[in-house]
């Protein structure tokens, strides 16, 4: 009986293992993935090339790419394409990422942000603007305008290698 009573007085004195969360945040484990990111190499242009492989990779079928053609007057990325369209509707994803290894280009990243709350299907949705990060600093970000054939690839010089 006083063994109970015993067990009881001893921790309603211990720590208590409970925070108060939004002023105290706990720090999460270095593999946790939560909210997507789209990165952008140093010069400001955008990694994603519309490849659409993560759609293809997403087993909840939770992206969508719309490709498009990069010009010399409107470059988005290095390659020939970029994602024009990239959505990624929050409430099918099931934070596997798997678009994450899919990717060639490293262009789509689960963060460790969690803090994910929508007060309607519409806003669970996250277009390319809200997924893609800032330009580095000092730098435009795209569109950028680049000279004709800046970007073209050219088979390497075999004789003089650098």
């Amino acid at each position: 009986m006083f063994s109970g009573f015993w067990m009881t007085i001893k921790h309603a004195f211990m720590d208590r293992p409970t925070i108060s969360y939004p002023e105290e945040r706990r720090p999460v484990h270095e593999r946790f993935k939560g909210r997507h990111a789209l990165k952008r190499y140093d010069n400001g242009l955008e990694k994603c090339i519309g490849c659409s492989l993560c759609a293809a990779a997403c087993p909840a079928d939770a992206i969508w790419v719309e490709a498009a053609e990069n010009t010399d007057d409107e470059r988005y990325s290095p390659g020939e394409r970029y994602a024009k369209t990239y959505e990624i509707n929050m409430l099918r994803c099931i934070f596997c990422g798997y678009c994450e290894d899919a990717c060639p280009t490293e262009a789509i990243v689960l963060e460790h942000e969690y803090q994910l709350s929508f007060t309607n299907r519409r806003d669970a949705i996250y277009t390319k603007d809200m997924l893609i990060d800032n330009p580095p600093e000092g730098r435009e970000g795209t569109p950028q305008t680049v000279e004709p054939g800046a970007f073209d690839r050219s088979i390497p010089d075999m004789e003089n290698p650098k």
